[in-house]
């Protein structure tokens, strides 16, 4: 047994185990100390300051260090307030305020803004340091569907730049320029809009500022809403249930989703489905495309098509690997053209006279109902995309109580859904979803074990499970963030995947953790508490197997037929876009 390891935080004795740094164990110890661009699930930067403290070690000298990139160390002791300690963070603030955009009332961040937060915290009244001139601010780049950016309010902290490059391989984004001129800004000063960003989100998730920020459209919603000639037809993502109630003081991975109902009524949507049916919906059709596959050994392995940054990617980077995509749109996709189609012949209206809204915690959605494959007859078939933050917003801005919201139930018939249609949240829950429905298409009996815990956890950003399929053995790949997908695309085109079968989702962790979701910089559990959330709820459910689903059973044979069909294909299947020519040709015009 080796013995134990301590140090002292403010006169009190901590022990510590393997944290990479000073600023965990301080964590750990229920205390803490601000910072800017500290992650937990990105590399230590040490860039903003914020962080530092006043370590006196056994010879009696006395640093001050950020204790975000100093490792613990015996036998010292850790002074988290002193005078000096709190001079450096309060001159820090000041020297950022001076070069920041301080309109924080119409800031999109404001009230979740770190550096507000913090001026407020160490009680910032007065700036000591000449403010930039107006002169120099920089344009604000909108030219994204999903991100704005605003570099007047970018205080440097590098933050984006490593969620850019570490989660997703990518670098859209970088450092340019020197000194005081130093901006973070997309490759060779383009737009935002104009370079392969995939509009994932994880750069405004984890910018302490309102530099970058989701783009919003709750006016456009709110005007829907309170048009009398239209109706509003709304559906909800399964990690929304997960997630929302964060915002109204509720622990991450607490299922709202009956209180999500009932704010959706006060806030005056008319009609509310959920976008579980819709991932229902994409089980049957993707393991009815999964097993025709197999059996004919063409385009393996297949790769999921749920999430539309890694759609996106496969389009910028590798458009010789579109034939592995599953034609499937994604849950949301093909939950909306059913709504938009069927909702008007119930009511007696047509098309123009409805609203297709969809909730959803990724800001990449943003860029998906845009997509001319995402259209017909005139109309997108999502109008709008609110994220879950937004919806936050909205609920609060109505005036609701949303603890205080007695659960209510969604509209019928495109609201009921199985267990497989929640799991779609984590990473691992749409291959374990098509799992559960292709054992049932290949063999014709059902899978006893609906529990592929192999394919579960927030932390491996890459999984693998070895099936057997009525003795053929199938190996299903599942991977977060781009960087890992990379890795398996790599394993293709050497001829060593061993894998039928790859889901990708580009956010860490899943939809879960997708860049519309609540704001969370320290919490690295937030994931695992929002993902037991959903595999939870699906314990719970009477059906778990998304070809068990009774109406989506009776939309088939009412109108689609059966999965696979010619109506399917119309209605819920997509095509893709060889975006790497479509640039080349742009870029030597």
């Amino acid at each position: 047994m080796t013995d134990k390891k301590t140090l002292m935080i403010d006169g009190k004795e901590v022990e510590f185990t393997d944290e990479p740094n000073l600023l965990e164990v301080i964590r750990h110890a229920g205390l803490n100390v601000p910072t800017f661009c500290y992650r937990p699930d990105l590399t230590q930067f040490g860039a903003c300051r914020m962080c530092v403290v006043e370590v006196e070690y056994p010879n009696g000298r006395t640093m001050i260090n950020s204790s975000c990139t100093m490792p613990p160390e015996c036998g010292i002791n850790v002074k988290l307030n002193t005078q000096r300690v709190r001079r450096i963070r309060k001159t820090v603030l000041e020297l950022l305020l001076a070069n920041h955009d301080k309109e924080c009332l119409t800031c999109e961040k404001s009230g979740s803004c770190e550096l507000q937060k913090y001026s407020e915290e160490y009680g910032i009244k007065k700036i000591r340091y000449p403010e930039k001139p107006i002169e120099e601010y920089l344009p604000i780049d909108d030219s994204s569907p999903s991100i704005v950016r605003d570099p007047n309010k970018c205080i440097l902290c590098g933050a984006c730049v490593r969620a850019c490059t570490e989660f997703q391989g990518h670098s859209v984004l970088g450092f340019a320029n020197r000194g005081s001129k130093t901006v973070i800004q997309p490759m060779a000063g383009k737009p935002l809009g104009q370079v392969d960003c995939v509009n994932c989100g994880q750069c405004a998730a984890v910018c302490p500022t309102g530099a970058l920020t989701i783009k919003t459209c709750i006016d456009d919603v709110w005007s829907e809403i309170n048009n009398p000639e239209k109706k509003t037809v709304v559906q909800i993502a399964p990690s929304v249930r997960v997630a929302l109630g964060e915002m109204f003081g509720l622990k991450p991975g607490e299922n709202t989703i009956g209180k999500i109902y009932a704010a959706l009524r006060r806030i005056g949507f008319d009609f509310i489905y959920d976008t579980n049916f819709g991932a229902d919906m994409t089980i049957l059709e993707e393991a009815h495309e999964f097993v025709e596959r197999l059996t004919k050994g063409e385009n393996l392995p297949l790769f999921t098509s749920c999430c539309p940054a890694w759609v996106k990617y496969l389009e910028d980077q590798h458009p010789d690997m579109l034939s592995h995509l599953s034609t499937c749109s994604s849950p949301m996709s093909m939950q909306s053209p059913v709504m938009g189609k069927l909702v008007p012949e119930k009511l007696g209206c047509t098309r123009d006279d409805i609203s297709v809204i969809a909730i959803m915690p990724c800001t990449a959605k943003k860029f998906e109902i845009i997509r001319s494959e995402h259209s017909r007859d005139g109309h997108q078939d999502t109008d709008h995309v609110l994220t879950t933050q937004e919806l936050g917003r909205m609920i609060r801005a109505a005036g609701i109580d949303f603890d205080k919201l007695e659960p209510e139930q969604p509209d019928s018939p495109y609201a009921e859904y199985t267990g497989a249609g929640t799991i779609f949240g984590a990473s691992g829950g749409v291959a374990e979803a098509a799992v559960r429905t292709a054992y049932k298409y290949a063999t014709g009996e059902e899978l006893k074990d609906m529990d592929i815990k192999e394919l579960r956890g927030t932390t491996n950003r890459s999984k693998s499970v070895q099936l057997d399929i009525k003795g053929t053995k199938v190996i299903v790949r599942v991977v977060s963030t781009l960087k890992e997908a990379e890795k398996a695309i790599k394993e293709i085109k050497d001829g060593t995947a061993n894998f039928q079968m790859l889901e990708v989702m580009a956010c860490p962790g899943g939809c879960i953790n997708g860049g519309g979701q609540p704001l969370s910089y320290d919490n690295s559990n937030i994931k695992c508490e929002r993902a037991q959330g959903l595999y939870k709820e699906d314990k719970e459910l009477a059906e778990r197997r998304s070809h068990d689903n009774k109406s989506l059973q009776k939309l088939y044979d009412e109108y689609l037929e059966c999965p696979g069909s010619h109506k399917a294909h119309e209605l819920l299947h997509t095509t893709y876009i060889d975006r790497f020519q479509y640039s080349y040709k742009n870029m030597n015009q």
